[in-house]
């Protein structure tokens, strides 16, 4: 595997991945951008509504249509939130052109041109996104914001990140907020599209294998950027690797009707530098990552207190969050082993042993 970055415009990063591991490629646009509470909701509609069309496929029929005339390709768009940052994602994946039925077809091209065409010239109407699709949209976000608390365990998580960050931006909901839904109108949407779009860090990814057939991809990626006019731009996104102070304890409890009750601390890991994130997943994976951690072995397996128990390091927050399911009654029980396994780690009470099992876990062996 060979990969490859490099910046093909100000604000624009075009990254390889060259293998033949996959029958397929797979091409992908990143638009990150600043997570704000005026924008939050808007990003969230914007992603659901590129997917829904383009200048040149109006429908998402005409999508799909244009996807099985590329031998079935896939076609997807997301949101993520990372950092501080929202990331809106699109992607196609289609088969290699090594693997085409017939000769002469350049599917990298093809499917790369659908893609941007799909990111940067979303259907338009009277200078507005369409209002029927905006409509049926809004209520894809209202259904997903009210369906936040089926997933218990997801739930207490964020939970748990917005009252750690509940003052910053990370502590807003990926998805918005339902009171900002019926003020957003189209055209005003369709404004912030482009507004975002000027100051949005693009990253574009090509993976596949092209040692045969497309290793000029380079200059056909560029020449698409140039044809689309997608110009160079001033970045405006939130940079991570903060170094925190101290925060005092706080804990927030919320009552449902339930069995099984989700026990979540959240850890600021203070004066911790750039270079030292490897450190931490270590951390992280001795502590609560795998089935050989300190939290699965003494929370779930010994104490039998918990259904789960394990930890998330989320590297550009230098947060660590713990995760378990419990029975209500055991809180207290719970919340006192994890407490020990914290301050074991903190008294360098593992062995060369825990060390080699983390390193793998975090190496994927």
């Amino acid at each position: 595997m060979n990969y490859k970055e490099k910046e093909i415009k100000q604000g624009i990063k075009f990254h390889t991945i060259d293998t033949n591991k996959f029958k397929t490629n797979l091409m992908a646009v990143f638009l990150t951008t600043k997570l704000t509470r005026e924008n939050v909701t808007k990003n969230a509609l914007i992603s659901l509504l590129l997917r829904r069309g383009s200048q040149k496929m109006k429908t998402q029929e005409k999508i799909s249509k244009q996807m099985e005339n590329l031998y079935g390709a896939i076609f997807e768009c997301g949101l993520d939130k990372t950092g501080d940052n929202q990331v809106i994602k699109l992607y196609i994946e289609t088969i290699n052109d090594k693997y085409l039925p017939q000769s002469g077809e350049n599917m990298l091209k093809t499917a790369m041109d659908n893609l941007l065409e799909l990111a940067f010239n979303p259907y338009v109407e009277n200078d507005g996104f369409s209002k029927e699709y905006l409509n049926q949209e809004k209520n894809t976000i209202k259904q997903l914001i009210e369906a936040r608390t089926d997933n218990k365990a997801r739930y207490s998580q964020e939970r748990c990140i917005e009252e750690m960050y509940k003052d910053e931006p990370y502590g807003l909901f990926t998805y918005g907020y339902e009171e900002d839904l019926d003020k957003i109108t189209n055209k005003e949407l369709y404004n912030a599209y482009l507004e975002m779009l000027k100051n949005s860090k693009i990253d574009i990814l090509v993976s596949g294998n092209f040692s045969e057939g497309n290793s000029n991809v380079d200059e056909i990626i560029m020449k698409q950027i140039n044809e689309k006019n997608i110009q160079p731009r001033n970045i405006d996104v939130y940079v991570e690797n903060e170094v925190k102070e101290p925060v005092t304890e706080k804990v927030v409890r919320e009552t449902m009707d339930v069995s099984q009750g989700k026990l979540v601390i959240g850890l600021d890991v203070t004066n911790l530098e750039p270079e030292d994130k490897a450190v931490a997943s270590v951390y992280n994976a001795i502590l609560g990552g795998g089935a050989n951690s300190k939290l699965f072995q003494n929370v779930r397996e010994k104490a039998s207190l918990a259904y789960s128990a394990g930890s998330l390091y989320i590297k550009n927050k230098n947060s660590i969050v713990i995760r378990s399911g419990i029975e209500q009654k055991n809180y207290e029980k719970a919340l006192e082993i994890i407490e020990k396994q914290i301050d074991d780690m903190k008294q360098g009470n593992f062995d060369e042993t825990d060390m080699k099992n983390a390193k793998q876990l975090i190496d994927g062996r």
